[in-house]
């Protein structure tokens, strides 16, 4: 009996050991898995919100609406024909309409890779007060007391301008006074006849209209507007 007592629990000592060793194999034969991390969170960047600095039911900044188009305006620098800065900052503000029309014209030009540039746009009668007195010839400088389509935000000056911002030539400069300027003069070369004809086609597609003796203004005139003495902000340019 004491033989059989012993025999059990050799039995079972031995079993123990098997189980633990089988327990310790399985352990040793579980391969850990890699934790795999999010990929790096990149940061969001969160769009600046415009700020409105003028009356939108009444004006539009049109950087606000296409920034693509490039803006400058040769007033508020001494690159123009009065060699006087005019404007505080180089803003242009049109009416709504004017703008949208403006954008649409830039969008047509940009399907064979060219653009606007816009030269002036609103012109506060003020500024207009001071080009007069710096140059008193009707033909070319509206008499503030009438007011120009300029003075009631429905006039553009502006150009056209290749992928790279480059002028196409339009055979005279910005604001040049003389015959060659004129859409009736054609003694220029194949090049800038061609360049003068897509500006003027490309404008008049969205309603604006050319004046005789400047190939850089056209004007909206579906709509008549007031004239505006609205002097716009410099501070942050309202961007």
């Amino acid at each position: 009996m004491k033989h059989l007592s012993l025999l059990v629990i050799i039995m079972l000592f031995f079993y123990a050991c098997e189980d633990s060793t089988s327990s310790e194999t399985q352990k040793s034969n579980i391969v850990p898995q890699e934790i795999s991390t999010p990929d790096e969170v990149k940061p969001i960047k969160k769009k600046i919100p415009i700020t409105y600095d003028y009356d939108t039911t009444q004006w539009t900044d049109l950087h606000h609406l296409d920034s693509t188009i490039v803006i400058d305006m040769r007033y508020a620098t001494k690159n123009n024909f009065v060699e006087e800065k005019m404007y505080d900052c180089s803003r242009c503000f049109l009416r709504p309409q004017v703008a949208k029309q403006i954008v649409a014209a830039h969008q047509m030009l940009q399907e064979g890779g060219l653009g606007l540039k816009m030269l002036d746009c609103f012109r506060p009668r003020p500024i207009q007060q001071k080009l007069w007195d710096k140059f008193q010839d009707a033909r070319y400088v509206t008499p503030p007391s009438k007011g120009s389509m300029h003075n009631r935000g429905a006039a553009v000056d502006l150009t056209i301008v290749d992928q790279d911002g480059n002028q196409l030539d339009m055979g005279t400069a910005f604001d040049y006074f003389g015959k060659e300027a004129h859409h009736a003069y054609t003694d220029l070369s194949k090049e800038v006849l061609a360049n003068r004809k897509l500006l003027k086609e490309t404008m008049e597609a969205v309603s604006l209209k050319p004046i005789r003796t400047e190939w850089w203004h056209y004007s909206y005139q579906a709509k008549k507007y007031e004239l505006s003495d609205m002097l716009w902000n410099c501070k942050d340019g309202g961007r």
